[in-house]
């Protein structure tokens, strides 16, 4: 029995990432059949493209798309995937896009399987499926995603996080991370052999180092605390000092104690990792784009000691510093 698929669409939809999951789980069972002259499987997805009301719409950047149905209609979805969505953190959601929350609340008490990719676990949890368990989103979006719905365990350096009784809640960190959830449904309900010819077909590598690597670690709360902001203003300047949490406490006037409860408020975060964090995403710009010796940039973002840095780097990106710079280097233009 095939598993009628809804790829949810809407104004806030790119197109790349909706038409990728229609077009990869329309090839199961297929494509690798034609390719090797052999009759093809019955097909283990029907999919089609769903918004709440059926009618054709603009996408975010301004291209007209005919949905095939309404989300609520017959076949009723055994599996709804939402896409990415873009939106400013800050905002939220538009108001409106809490009745396609509510259809997805309806189908998942039904029992179909939700997913999401990116910044879609929002509406996820915009629809109350996400309450009380692990979920992971684009690393932009992690923040809000713990601010607006408390009860979610936000896991923000995984890729791919399959959650509830029966797994039937799976969220996918970035963009790019369709491909994993792809391979995942795929593996899930056609079997591993399926999934592992779609990756060949496709030519898709499995985000198995999850995305901290990816990540802008310097991406923190708005708040409107002057005495703080202007502390964060100096502390991307001096980062590099010694003792740059104890200068910063001495500036504001208050007692160290004090300056570090008042930073956490405001921050999220205590001035030490802070710090930390602006060093880790410096000596990250400094990988990418020098052939400085680890050690040197080491001590220009502040470390006195290259076993400490090592440690911080490994801690807050998820690989060593030589293998950020071997990933990203790789991206350089080739130089005559």
């Amino acid at each position: 029995m095939s598993i009628n698929t809804a790829v949810i669409g809407s104004r806030l939809a790119g197109s790349s990432v909706v038409f990728s999951i229609l077009d990869v789980l329309a090839s199961v069972g297929r494509d690798w059949a034609m390719l090797h002259g052999i009759p093809a499987a019955e097909p283990i997805f029907e999919v089609s493209l769903r918004t709440l009301d059926g009618a054709p719409y603009w996408d975010v950047n301004g291209r007209k798309i005919t949905p095939d149905a309404k989300l609520d209609e017959a076949p009723v979805p055994d599996l709804i995937i939402v896409p990415d969505l873009l939106f400013a953190p800050e905002t939220g959601l538009p108001e409106d896009f809490a009745s396609i929350a509510d259809s997805i609340a309806d189908a998942y008490a039904r029992g179909a399987i939700v997913a999401s990719v990116c910044s879609g676990a929002v509406l996820l949890g915009m629809a109350g499926v996400l309450d009380g368990k692990e979920a992971t989103t684009h690393w932009g979006y992690a923040d809000m995603l713990g601010r607006d719905f408390p009860t979610v365990n936000v896991c923000r350096e995984r890729i791919l996080v399959p959650a509830g009784e029966g797994h039937r809640v799976i969220t996918a960190g970035g963009m790019s991370a369709w491909e994993d959830l792809m391979l995942y449904l795929i593996g899930r309900f056609a079997g591993a052999e399926e999934a592992r010819r779609i990756a060949k077909i496709y030519l898709i590598d499995p985000h198995l180092d999850g995305q901290l690597m990816y990540a802008s670690l310097t991406t923190s709360r708005q708040h409107q605390d002057q005495l703080i902001a202007g502390a964060q203003v100096w502390a991307a300047q001096h980062y590099d000092t010694s003792s740059p949490v104890a200068a910063m406490a001495e500036r504001s006037g208050m007692t160290e104690r004090g300056f570090h409860r008042r930073f956490k408020r405001a921050t999220g975060q205590a001035p030490v990792e802070y710090i930390q964090t602006l060093r880790v995403e410096e000596a990250k710009q400094l990988l990418e784009t020098t052939g400085a010796p680890i050690d040197e940039i080491a001590a220009e973002v502040g470390y006195s000691e290259p076993s400490s840095f090592r440690s911080a780097f490994r801690k807050r990106v998820g690989i060593s510093a030589s293998a950020y710079r071997k990933k990203w280097q790789a991206l350089s233009p080739v130089t005559q």
